[in-house]
């Protein structure tokens, strides 16, 4: 039995189902906006295993059903690959009703809703997410977008989806280094918002490690409980919704810093969730155990706890001009989200020089 969690945006409201099963069976698909024609869009990894059964599922609904496979991974999230979309719907002849499918993980989904928000100023799309980081963030909400060389996420659109389908089933094809990942963005709802939460997870990390259904339905369902009711206050983040950013800032500078692709995203997260907590620390919000039981979460998800080092000379310096570069900045000043006290979190600025401390502590 599938469970849902609605997204109350007024008329842009929508439904997340989450449960095994669903990816191939045509009734989750029921009530979606009418159309001749749908395109999925997927990658070269994904859609081998998943797209014959998405396909069979949209059969009676779509006379026509159109495919592109995109190459994998977060360095083709960028303007080379989002024409490939355009490409398909452009030489297909595809109308304003045609609907996207965007069946992959965070990147396919963010691609595809930037095309979808773009083409004919706007069509439907739906997210079917594969991956664990996908399902519990970046599938709910309407981020959609790609990278620019000097900063993640910098062009793209706010745009929601038709729905959300969580198939719980397809988790197990994941590779542990990406479920793992996944993870990262399961750990940021705890401190930001719902310490309950957090002390489940410590309960039962041990349990998702070994992909126990139960306890995965939980924490994807939970996890979008939390975030659609953060978005659903503060759709395009005008305030509240940037707590959801905990551990992003110095994440983003991480996958900038790499390399896109190097460190995966969840992963560079999870190191910038221990950076913001150590600043939080030294900002006096919390105290030390606070940290230290962040940190040993991180390490018992299998996520790395320490950032990287991007510069030999200036490691620090290199940390702070890719974060002056995030979205969250303001006026050059580097916005980040702290812990005010476990389960609240803030937005605010930091000194730089106690910011470089806290870089020179935490990488390696």
């Amino acid at each position: 039995m599938a469970q849902e969690v609605s997204l109350d945006l007024g008329e842009r409201s929508y439904r997340i189902a989450i449960g095994g099963g669903l990816l191939a069976n045509a009734s989750t698909y029921d009530g979606l906006p009418p159309g001749s024609a749908a395109l999925i869009v997927s990658n070269t990894t994904v859609a081998p295993l998943y797209a014959a059964s998405l396909r069979a599922a949209l059969a009676g609904r779509y006379a026509q059903i159109h495919e592109v496979r995109l190459p994998d991974g977060e360095e083709h999230k960028n303007w080379q690959t989002l024409q490939l979309i355009f490409d398909v719907l452009l030489e297909q002849g595809c109308d304003r009703k045609t609907v996207l499918f965007a069946l992959g993980g965070g990147v396919v989904g963010d691609m595809t809703g930037f095309a979808a928000a773009s083409y004919m100023r706007g069509i439907p799309f739906v997210q079917v997410p594969t991956t664990l980081l996908a399902q519990v963030d970046s599938s709910v909400g309407g981020k959609t977008g790609i990278n620019h060389p000097l900063g993640k996420n910098m062009v793209g659109a706010f745009y929601q989806p038709q729905r959300v389908v969580c198939d719980l089933d397809v988790l197990s094809t994941l590779p542990a280094r990406e479920f793992s990942a996944g993870l990262a963005e399961v750990i940021k709802y705890g401190p930001i918002a719902d310490m309950d939460f957090l002390d489940w997870l410590e309960r039962h990390v041990g349990d998702l490690m070994a992909h126990d259904g139960t306890a995965l339905a939980h924490a994807v369902r939970s996890s979008c409980e939390i975030k659609a009711a953060v978005v659903g206050q503060d759709e395009k983040e005008s305030g509240l919704r940037a707590i959801l950013n905990f551990g992003h800032t110095f994440g983003h500078a991480i996958e900038a810093g790499m390399g896109y692709g190097v460190w995966l995203h969840g992963e560079g997260v999870a190191a910038g969730m221990v950076m913001a907590a150590e600043l939080s620390r030294r900002l006096g919000m919390v105290d030390e155990a606070f940290v230290q039981r962040l940190t040993t979460l991180i390490r018992r998800a299998g996520l790395p706890t320490k950032g990287p080092i991007l510069d030999t000379q200036d490691n620090a310096g290199r940390y702070l001009e890719l974060m002056r570069i995030d979205k969250k900045s303001e006026a050059g000043e580097i916005r980040f989200v702290l812990i005010d006290g476990p389960g609240k979190a803030v937005v605010r600025g930091a000194p730089d020089a106690l910011v470089r401390e806290v870089i020179d502590a935490c990488c390696e």
